[in-house]
């Protein structure tokens, strides 16, 4: 059986995160993608995070082009006409400026599906701006609800977010306009915005917001950060996670820990629950503290407590959970977790990233 994607041609001038982690699903799904670079040194992230840059180029070719030269750039635009799809992650005006903008490309390949993306897209008082993962989340409202509750927002998140969030609302909008493209044969221009992208993420909050006219921002980071017998509770060997929102977990929850003057019937309305998060969450603490990690996820699946161990990265890649899924494979970036939705016809691609200016031949 062929991969999902198998025949989809892709050609990827972006640099960096968010344009090259949205090809690699592409490529592990069985597209075809060589990655333009610019000669020497190419992607910047060869040098900055050459680790970074091996995970995220496996299975693509290398194509080492000045777009700035006139013979560089007519070979790119010969490129594009094979293409399907068209990636660049520069800011707005550059590739209209270099003569591959969109109004160029759907010249010589009107069905392509060229998408651009930006962190602040490509109209509005941003357009001009230099920006990372950060900048985007404190502009779409993300920072301000980071952080502990009673302290200023903070930039708390272990992963680039924004860039990886992006890229998934690229990879979900490139296929789209692949499916549209094969019913009308008309490609598109799709101005992604990773700020754009994180604001949709924000109406998760926007809707209690909007329900309970709550526009304080110390209300809003309430809400949003102080939850009862929810959280990350330390003890004697590590940590936990508890989520018990629920009536249902919560009442298990209190029959598998000393939940003192919580255990009673007037705690089973949520609502109850949340006006004493703090102390909820002060006993549960209490509770687990002098446990180990295995003694209180014991207690907790006895129970069917929604709790799960808080595991280092290397930890988590050697657990029941990784090993049962399939979720480490060997590459040259070390151990990695490949594409984890698994399509009929998906299997190993290439682990390696290529060399500067290597491909198959085909370019």
């Amino acid at each position: 059986m062929s991969f999902p994607l198998e025949g989809l041609k892709v050609i990827d001038f972006s640099e960096l995160l968010p344009g090259p982690f949205l090809s690699q699903c592409l490529a592990e799904m069985g597209a075809e993608v060589v990655k333009v670079e610019r000669p020497e040194h190419g992607d910047g992230l060869r040098r900055s995070s050459p680790g970074l840059f091996k995970l995220v180029n496996r299975g693509k070719g290398s194509l080492a082009l000045n777009l700035k030269l006139d013979a560089d750039r007519a070979r790119a635009l010969d490129l594009v006409q094979q293409m399907d799809v068209m990636i660049e992650g520069f800011r707005p005006g550059v590739m209209d400026r270099l003569g591959l903008g969109w109004e160029e490309v759907r010249a010589v390949n009107p069905g392509c599906v060229y998408i651009s993306m930006s962190g602040f897209g490509a109209t509005g008082p941003w357009v001009k701006a230099p920006g990372h993962d950060l900048n985007y989340l404190a502009l779409a409202g993300v920072t301000s609800l980071c952080g502990t509750p009673d302290g200023a927002p903070e930039h708390t998140f272990g992963l680039p977010v924004a860039d990886l969030g992006g890229a998934l609302y690229g990879l979900s909008s490139v296929l789209a306009a692949i499916i549209q493209r094969d019913r009308t044969g008309e490609g598109q221009h799709i101005d992604l915005s990773i700020t754009d992208c994180l604001a949709h993420w924000v109406n998760t909050r926007r809707g209690p917001y909007n329900h309970g006219d709550i526009h304080d921002l110390e209300a809003q980071r309430r809400v949003a950060l102080v939850r009862p017998a929810y959280g990350v509770f330390a003890c004697v060997d590590g940590a936990v996670s508890v989520a018990s929102l629920e009536t249902h977990f919560w009442k298990n929850t209190c029959a598998a820990l000393d939940m003192g003057p919580f255990d009673t019937p007037d705690y089973d309305a949520l609502e109850r629950r949340r006006a004493e998060a703090e102390a909820i969450n002060a006993r549960l603490a209490q509770q687990i503290a002098p446990m180990t990690r295995d003694a209180a996820m014991e207690l907790f699946e006895k129970h069917d407590v929604p709790a799960s161990p808080v595991l280092g990265v290397d930890e988590a890649a050697k657990s029941a959970h990784f090993k049962a899924r399939g979720l480490m494979i060997d590459s040259d970036a070390g151990p990695i977790t490949p594409f984890p939705v698994r399509l009929h016809g998906m299997g190993p691609i290439s682990p390696s990233a290529p060399d500067l200016n290597v491909s198959d031949g085909t370019y």
